[in-house]
């Protein structure tokens, strides 16, 4: 049996995407730059694709800019916005359990003169109010938290947060990195109160390459690309139709019948873990969100179980897609004060609702038998 539970790195498209794009690299494959009917028709697609993401997030067409990606959106948020606001000030804050996307830019922001701000979070990964408060300055332009984490799952008050900056300055930009939370939680940028909101298209069955960033309108934000002046100056470069309506169909695919979906995954992830948890020194560590476990195996390291489970068909990952591949201690488990025991023990599980039941239980037995064999090789 194959048991593929690594959607949190990326998901299969949907067959209905699928079928979209080749017709559209076949077919209707015009530039939407050019003024003739294959270009008007292009356009189309990409109008039809801000549509069916506006309708679930609750926000006007025109305040999405489409990009590669998650890393693109947020790059695009925080420099962008960095940029577009230096004049007031070069504070930014952030927390200290972001996805590389947000850290790496803002190492890359303090390289050029920003002041940036970390904030802890609790031992369940919650961001601590107190102390975002404390941080806030007359010289604060941009805050980004991320909604869902992307390791753990936990899910942040996004509303409470914006409230807290707003009550302080409402001139200050709110960003948040919703890759994690697009298509798992439902949302209304307006009731959320933030000012940009990073999503990708390959978390939810679109493909890979496709994002999107909603920019509250009226909020200036400077471009990081430039050339012919593609979506209204702020992303230049031939928009990839393809990719764009792929992703706009997936957006209207996956949150059809949602709230059934979400229940059905929340019950895969629930027996999950309560099977696995039920071996002696294992450990849950996850937080809300729908779609991921985080599991600890104490006594085993994370890459040494993760290719045993692979040996099996069995398909997860060590952290981050982002960075699971490089050596490193999980920045997100050290935030939350994780035992030294569990902080090079812990894998990521995450579930989608094509996963089954009966995929479950066989991972749970696999890692029922695994876990003696292995834990006779722990390091001394």
């Amino acid at each position: 049996m194959e048991a593929y539970f690594d959607n949190a790195a990326t998901t299969a498209v949907y067959p209905e995407v699928r079928d979209l794009m080749v017709k559209l690299m076949t077919e209707d494959y015009g530039n939407p730059s050019s003024l003739h009917m294959k270009g008007v028709d292009a356009e189309k697609y990409i109008k039809n694709a801000a549509s069916q993401i506006a309708k679930e997030i609750k926000c006007q067409e025109k305040e999405l800019v489409f990009t590669s990606g998650g890393t693109e959106s947020n790059n695009l948020a925080i420099i962008g916005g960095a940029m577009a606001k230096r004049r007031a000030g070069k504070h930014i804050i952030t927390t200290n359990i972001e996805h590389a996307s947000v850290s790496a830019t803002m190492d890359f922001l303090s390289k050029e003169g920003y002041d940036i701000t970390y904030i802890g979070v609790d031992s369940t990964g919650h961001v601590k109010l107190d102390e975002l408060k404390c941080a806030l300055r007359e010289d604060t332009i941009l805050v980004s938290v991320m909604y869902v984490n992307n390791e753990i799952g936990t899910i942040q008050p996004i509303a409470d947060i914006a409230a807290i900056i707003k009550s302080y300055n409402d001139k200050i930009l709110f960003h948040v990195d919703a890759v994690q939370a697009f298509g798992k939680l439902r949302f209304s940028v307006k009731k959320l109160g933030v000012d940009m909101l990073s999503m990708s298209g390959h978390k939810i069955h679109g493909p890979k390459g496709s994002g999107a960033l909603y920019i509250k309108d009226k909020t200036l934000v400077r471009p990081i690309i430039y050339g012919g002046g593609q979506q209204k100056e702020m992303r230049s470069g031939t928009e990839n139709v393809p990719a764009i309506a792929g992703m706009g169909l997936a957006t209207e695919l996956i949150y059809k019948e949602h709230e059934k979906k979400i229940e059905y995954i929340n019950m895969l992830k629930d027996r999950f873990i309560s099977g696995v948890t039920k071996y002696e020194d294992v450990f849950d560590n996850s937080g809300e969100a729908p779609h991921i476990a985080s599991i600890s195996f104490v006594g085993i390291r994370s890459e040494v179980m993760l290719h045993a489970l692979e040996d099996k068909g069995i398909y997860v990952s060590a952290g981050s897609a982002c960075s699971s591949n490089k050596p490193h201690i999980s920045n997100v488990l050290k935030a939350i004060d994780m035992p030294d025991d569990r902080l090079e023990s812990t894998l990521r599980f995450s579930f989608i609702e094509t996963n089954t039941v009966e995929q479950v239980d066989y991972a749970i037995e696999v890692i029922g038998e695994l876990l003696p064999f292995l834990r006779r090789y722990i390091r001394k």
